[in-house]
């Protein structure tokens, strides 16, 4: 098939294109670089299948308009988004533009073009989770953030093309997802920020108490989970979770992760007031639409990380 993906170079787009690749299609990128990098891509330079990067924002009505006029494609797996929580409370138009308004475009072109879309949103825009059964696609939301807010507003825009014009969409909501490729630094996911500071010697800082929990999806059942998403028409018009089904909390990770508790440190929370306590994923939806559930345990994954870190020499 000829596939659009939007954030191809970010850190889930470019697992998404290496299988994406690996099945056979043909592959467009446009990615704005504001959180993707090039060099994501370094590995699939010159691979047949990559028929263009091209850098440029999804806010470009112009250029999108020529790209699916030049380019029949069968489905757009949307990834591109602004993805910090702090930055959408510092900035929020910037989030809500990118978001919301950047969607809504996506979604014009796909309608005049009749293109499925795959739309990733996130676990942020869950209400904390009550009981040990997780957290299912019936499970309140609650917009913490201005970021779960923009979410929110592009999900529902999103389903609104699904009934009003029986555009082919589903919307994916992963939980949080780590591995290699991820930024290790201040934007970077919590266990690639604690394992390139075990690395290196230093302190394990946690915001707050630590006893917020997160269920940590590796990158690669993600992946597999939002390419698999644009394949099965039995997920069309759906919300659909992806998660290990397990969740820990921060304290326990740092001490997994480093061991020593001694490098463990508490510091004051950026954002208290959008944090989410509890985040445990419910996949049966996502197991019996499209029988996808997690491979990697969590163990396997840091460590996958780990030695990813180590060799790329990241520390």
């Amino acid at each position: 098939m000829n596939i659009l993906l939007t954030g191809g170079a970010g850190f889930i787009g470019r697992w998404v294109a290496k299988r994406l690749l690996a099945d056979g299609h043909q592959v467009w990128i446009l990615d704005d670089l504001s959180n993707g990098r090039l060099d994501n891509l370094d590995e699939f330079r010159g691979h047949s299948g990559l028929r263009e990067v091209i850098i440029g924002d999804i806010k470009d009505e112009a250029l999108l308009e020529r790209l699916f006029s030049s380019v029949n494609f069968e489905i757009c797996y949307h990834l591109g988004a602004s993805i910090n929580v702090q930055d959408s409370i510092d900035d929020p138009r910037t989030t809500f533009n990118n978001d919301a308004v950047g969607t809504f475009y996506v979604m014009e072109q796909c309608r005049k073009h009749n293109v499925k879309v795959v739309f990733m949103s996130t676990c942020m825009v869950y209400d904390r989770c009550t009981d040990e059964t997780g957290i299912t696609e019936l499970h309140p939301t609650k917009p913490a953030s201005p970021y779960a807010g923009a979410k929110i507003a592009a999900e529902n825009m999103v389903l609104s093309y699904y009934y009003a014009y029986d555009l082919p969409v589903v919307v994916i909501r992963p939980f949080n997802t780590y591995g290699p490729f991820q930024k290790t630094g201040g934007e970077g996911g919590v266990v690639a920020i604690f394992l390139r500071n075990k690395l290196n010697g230093n302190d394990l800082n946690i915001y707050g108490e630590g006893t917020q929990t997160r269920d940590l999806l590796y990158v690669e059942d993600c992946a597999r989970f939002v390419v698999e998403s644009g394949y099965s028409d039995a997920v069309n018009g759906q919300i659909v979770n992806a998660g290990l089904g397990r969740d820990i909390s921060v304290n326990d990770l740092a001490k997994l992760i480093v061991g020593d508790e001694s490098r463990i440190k508490h510091v004051p929370h950026i954002h208290p007031q959008s944090e989410i306590q509890k985040l445990l994923s419910n996949y049966d939806k996502a197991k019996s639409l499209l029988g996808w559930e997690p491979q990697f345990s969590l163990e396997e994954g840091i460590s996958r990380t780990e030695q990813w870190i180590q060799t790329s020499h990241l520390m």
